[in-house]
């Protein structure tokens, strides 16, 4: 198997599938099959998506793109927004293992994932309850 180019290095596939399989964050989530790349039932939901910065280093050897983590509640409005926040920042220390995690050949290498800004509560327009931040993942191939 051949490693990834820097091109090809992609930080929400990784975070995704980690997440994914992660039992803490299926715990904090009440349950496994909760983390997509979209909104969708079952509630809480955590989706994990590209985020709107991140630093590419001159596209040399490694680079920290930011990877946005946003946890949805159920549309009724539950759990509540303190329930809420608490599940995003299990996620997000779910996700920080990650580094932690042994090097598999044919993945880029993970060596840093740290919050890049703040926890911001942002409910949808039809009032669904909704937290989200951002992970700067420090990552080469």
């Amino acid at each position: 198997m051949t490693e990834p180019t820097l091109a090809e290095v992609d930080p929400v596939s990784e975070i995704l599938a980690w997440l994914q399989e992660h039992p803490g964050a299926a715990d904090a989530l009440g349950g496994p099959g909760r983390v997509s790349g979209i909104s969708e039932a079952p509630w809480p939901h955590l989706s994990v998506g590209h985020g709107p910065g991140g630093d590419l280093r001159g596209l040399r050897w490694a680079i920290a793109p930011e990877v946005t983590l946003e946890v949805y509640g159920d549309p009724g409005g539950w759990p509540g927004k303190a329930e809420l926040r608490r599940i995003l920042l299990r996620c997000a220390k779910a996700a920080q293992e990650r580094v932690e995690a042994p090097h598999v050949p044919g993945h880029p290498v993970i060596s840093d994932v740290a919050p890049s800004g703040v926890l911001l509560w942002s409910p949808l327009v039809d009032g669904q309850p909704r937290w989200l931040m951002n992970l700067s993942v420090t990552l080469h191939p």
